[in-house]
């Protein structure tokens, strides 16, 4: 019986010497090529290279090495079949039994802000994934390995047992064709982008798990959270937890959302939220004052919240937040002595994370059953040249003030939502109602005395002018929707009758 054979090429050589020494000290030979021929003879690791398999030289700047019967016929042939075993005899083929593989560095190259798109064509593997696909279609008599996380096992179960049991090899041959359909996915992805494709006839998404849960939105569903290859450094897949319990499903969605708000503000601004809907907003001068006044927004629904702030969380403002009990306080950076403070509380979760709106224009994924739904991110909107004001009179400065802010929040609502402010905070919040009158009774019940000369936002057109009577009726002074209705006129002449300035800004934010 032939000596065993693994090929070896790899772009990540952590862990590749004392494992392909590991195989050598089976009696396993070892093919390689390139940079990684190149590391395992530097090492002293004997090692043949692949001309000397294919009888062929590598050409086109090693764009073509492996692609070869050689190569192929080795990896493909199936042991139990006679005509097989004869085939690889005329043709003087050895079969190779270990695939130890991993493509060029695709996502990284495009990570770059460098990169071009030639670099980035460059790095689109061809021999990598087909030596892959070849071992792990053939897996029942090769054993591919695609993940430097799989060479300790891998070894130890051959040193053990002389041998890799079917189980193992399956499960690696799964994992490889994720590898390869990720691989796949990322340059399909790239390449749309470049055409400007927006929504193609079909649509390959991949992530990487990044963190197991232990469980999803109850206690009987079982949870994963997955991270986008590429992701947005201003994303929650993108935090560093610096502190607490490990964060649960219900954690990250809710700081998601948290996030999400708090990159509206330029100014310093706090957010609270419970449940994917914001409880509190406060801006201010300092990040302290912001979140006194995002605590003082719903002293009572911030309990057992996540914070999300813009600004770095300094010893004054931690020593507040340290006397409520909160999830989660996400923030772009803390001082030494906010960590102090607030690491005291075991269980409290801290993410370091940036807080910077990209600007970029992102797809929203949502799951159905059987199906996705893909839309335009609702993201942050700079332009008023488009608002208008119907109403006999015009907002004030203070009253512009409070309308941008419910504006900025009132998107981020599920709707029917309605957002009440007074500039510096939200002091009433109505959200996921079945009718626009009963979320507007609900924030108003909320403000009480505070929705006397507050600012209303709506992020949808009044049907009819139920709700301005009931901010009218409230105090309210100022009012920003869309419009838009057949009976916006109604809603107009509602305002006028108590006073109230009104603006339309031609521009819905349901959230569903």
């Amino acid at each position: 019986m032939s000596k065993k054979r693994a090929l070896v090429s790899v772009s990540k050589k952590e862990g590749l010497i004392p494992f392909v020494q590991g195989l050598v000290d089976q009696g396993i030979e070892v093919i390689s090529t390139g940079g990684t021929k190149k590391a395992l003879e530097e090492a002293g690791v004997p090692v043949i290279g692949i001309s000397e398999v294919t009888g062929f030289p590598e050409i086109l700047d090693g764009r073509v090495k492996t692609l070869h019967p050689n190569i192929h016929g080795g990896l493909l042939a199936m042991r139990e079949k006679a005509e097989h075993q004869e085939a690889l005899k005329t043709h003087a083929i050895d079969p190779i039994d270990f695939v130890v593989v991993n493509l060029y560095p695709f996502a990284e190259t495009i990570a770059k802000e460098s990169s071009t798109f030639e670099d980035a064509i460059e790095n689109i593997d061809i021999g990598g994934p087909s030596m892959l696909r070849s071992a792990a279609k053939n897996h029942n008599h090769v054993t591919v390995v695609v993940d430097p996380a799989d060479y300790e096992g891998v070894l130890a179960e051959l040193t053990e047992n002389g041998s890799v049991n079917g189980e193992t090899r399956r499960r690696l041959a799964a994992k490889v064709f994720r590898h390869t359909a990720a691989y796949d996915a990322m340059i399909g992805q790239y390449l749309t982008e470049a055409v400007g494709e927006e929504y193609p006839e079909s649509l390959t998404l991949t992530y990487e798990r990044s963190q197991s849960l232990r469980y999803g939105e109850n206690p009987h569903q079982k949870a994963a959270f997955y991270q986008t290859t590429l992701g947005d450094q201003s994303s929650i897949a993108q935090a560093e937890q610096l502190h607490g319990k490990e964060l649960s499903y219900n954690n990250i969605a809710d700081a998601n959302a948290a996030l999400e708000i708090v990159k509206e503000f330029a100014e310093p601004a706090a957010v609270a939220v419970k449940h994917m809907n914001p409880c509190g907003v406060g801006t201010g001068e300092s990040i302290e004052q912001a979140f006194n006044r995002a605590y003082e927004a719903d002293s009572v629904s911030i309990f057992g919240g996540i914070i999300a702030l813009n600004r770095e969380v300094d010893a004054a403002t931690a020593e507040t937040m340290s006397t409520i009990f909160l999830e989660v306080i996400l923030a772009p950076s803390f001082t030494e002595e906010a960590k102090e403070i607030l690491t005291k509380k075991k269980n409290i979760r801290l993410l370091q994370v940036s807080v910077e709106a990209n600007g970029k224009s992102a797809n929203k994924v949502t799951s159905v059953q059987g199906g996705l739904l893909v839309q335009e991110e609702d993201a942050p909107q700079t332009d008023e040249s488009s608002w208008t004001v119907p109403t006999k009179r015009q907002p004030t400065e203070d009253e512009w003030t409070a309308l941008k802010l419910g504006w900025k929040v009132v998107k981020h609502v599920k709707s029917n939502a309605i957002i009440l402010t007074n500039g510096e905070m939200t002091v009433g919040v109505g959200a996921g109602q079945m009718n626009r009158v009963g979320a507007a009774g609900i924030a108003i019940e909320q403000a009480g005395e505070r929705a006397q000369g507050s600012a209303l936002a709506s992020d949808a057109f009044f049907p009819m002018g139920d709700t301005v009577e009931a901010a009218g009726v409230a105090g309210v002074k100022a009012i920003i929707q869309p419009g838009g209705s057949i009976r916006d006129e109604e809603s107009i002449q509602k305002a006028d009758e108590y006073g109230i300035a009104m603006v339309f800004t031609g521009m819905r934010h349901f959230k569903h």
